[in-house]
C-alpha cells in the first residue's frame, strides 16, 4: 500500500513539475525571440523594451492562462462523460457536444455579421456568444442523454453521436451559406481553433468562471465513483442518479461552452487526456483522476500550444491542426487495448 501511495505521489509530483516547466516555456518561447534575462525583467517588473513587455504581458502570459485553463476544464469534462456513458470512447467531440457549442457561436457570430465573439467585445459580446455555445452544448447533451436512455449499445451511442455531429455541421453549412463575406471569414477564423483570442483585459471572464466550475468538479467525485460502478450501486449509497447526472453534463457542458466560446473547437484533448490519466495512476478512483486529469489536461494544451508557435514569423498554426497529432495516438492505443491486441 505504501509503494501504491508513493508511486501516485511521484505521478502528481512529475506532473505538476511537467506543468510548471511548460508554463514557463509558454512565457519565454514565442513566435517573437526574446532573451531569456529580459523576459525575467518584464516579470520581474524592471524597466524594458515596452513592446517586448506588450508581446510577454499582454500576449504570452493570458496565452498560457488560457491553455491552461482550456486544457483542463475540457479534459475534466470528458473524463466526466466518459463515467457517465460507462464509454472510454465518449467524448465532447464524439458525442457532438463541441459541434453543438460550435452552432451556438454560429448563429451569434454569422447573424452578428462577424461583429460579435466573446474574446473582442465587451459584456454583450461576452454574453451572447458564451450564452449561444452553452445553449448549442445543451441542446445536444440532452438529446445525448435521451438518446443514452434508449440505446443501451455503446457502439450505437457513438454512432448516434457521429450523427449528429454531421447534422451540426449541416446546420453550420446552411448558416455559412446565407451570412455575409464579414461573417463567415470572422467564423472562419473562430473555427481554427486558438488560445490567444483572450486579451489580457478579457482574461478574468474567462478565468473566474472555469476556476469556480473546476472547484465545483472536485466535489463530484463521490457520485463519480458510485456511477462508474451502476445506477443500483449509486442508489444504494443514497445518491440521486438522475440529478447526479443532470448536474455532472451541466458542468461539463458549461466548461465546453465557456472554452469554445473564447478558443474556438478544442478536439481530442477531453477524449485522450482522460486515458493519460487513468494509465498513469493505473486507477478508477476520481478522489484522485479529478486532479489528475487536469494536470495532465493543462499540460497537453501548454504542449499544444509551444507546438502552435513553431512556424515563428510565419506565424501560427491552428490549434484544430495541432491537438490531434497528441489525441489521436492516445485513441488509437485504446481501441487497439480494448480489442486486447496491446
Amino acid at each position: 500500500m505504501r509503494k501504491c501511495i508513493d508511486k501516485k505521489n511521484l505521478v502528481f509530483i512529475g506532473g505538476t513539475l511537467l506543468l510548471s516547466l511548460l508554463f514557463a516555456a509558454n512565457i519565454f518561447y514565442g513566435s517573437v525571440d526574446i532573451p531569456a534575462a529580459d523576459v525575467l525583467g518584464v516579470l520581474a517588473g524592471k524597466e524594458c523594451n515596452d513592446v517586448w513587455r506588450l508581446i510577454i504581458v499582454g500576449t504570452r502570459l493570458p496565452q498560457a492562462v488560457t491553455a491552461l485553463l482550456a486544457g483542463a476544464a475540457v479534459s475534466v469534462a470528458g473524463l466526466m462523460l466518459q463515467t457517465l456513458f460507462n464509454n472510454p470512447l465518449a467524448g465532447p467531440e464524439v458525442l457532438g457536444i463541441n459541434s453543438g457549442a460550435g452552432l451556438g457561436v454560429a448563429v451569434v457570430m454569422l447573424l452578428a455579421q462577424g461583429t460579435v465573439y466573446a474574446g473582442g467585445m465587451g459584456l454583450y459580446g461576452y454574453f451572447a456568444t458564451l450564452a449561444g455555445a452553452f445553449i448549442g452544448a445543451f441542446m445536444v447533451i440532452s438529446l445525448v442523454l435521451l438518446l443514452s436512455s434508449m440505446l443501451k449499445n455503446r457502439l450505437y451511442l457513438l454512432i448516434a453521436g457521429v450523427a449528429v455531429s454531421f447534422l451540426v455541421s449541416s446546420v453550420i453549412s446552411i448558416l455559412n451559406y446565407f451570412a455575409t463575406a464579414e461573417g463567415v471569414h470572422s467564423y472562419m477564423i473562430w473555427g481554427m481553433g486558438s488560445f490567444s483570442g483572450v486579451s489580457l483585459e478579457r482574461l478574468p471572464m474567462f478565468v473566474i468562471p472555469l476556476l469556480l466550475l473546476l472547484a465545483i468538479t472536485v466535489l463530484q467525485s463521490k457520485p463519480l465513483n458510485a456511477l462508474l460502478l451502476g445506477d443500483d450501486y449509486a442508489m444504494n449509497l443514497g445518491i440521486g442518479v438522475m440529478k447526479a447526472r443532470v448536474v455532472l453534463l451541466a458542468l461539463s457542458g458549461l466548461m465546453i461552452a465557456v472554452v469554445t466560446a473564447f478558443c474556438g473547437p478544442v478536439t481530442f484533448i477531453g477524449l485522450a487526456v482522460p486515458h493519460l490519466a487513468r494509465l498513469s495512476l493505473k486507477s478508477s478512483n476520481h478522489n484522485l483522476l479529478l486532479p489528475a486529469t487536469m494536470i495532465a489536461g493543462a499540460s497537453v494544451a501548454l504542449l499544444c500550444n509551444i507546438i502552435c508557435q513553431l512556424p515563428g514569423e510565419s506565424g501560427l498554426m491552428p490549434l484544430g491542426a495541432v491537438t490531434p497529432l497528441v489525441g489521436a495516438p492516445v485513441i488509437i492505443y485504446v481501441l487497439l487495448k480494448e480489442r486486447g491486441t496491446m
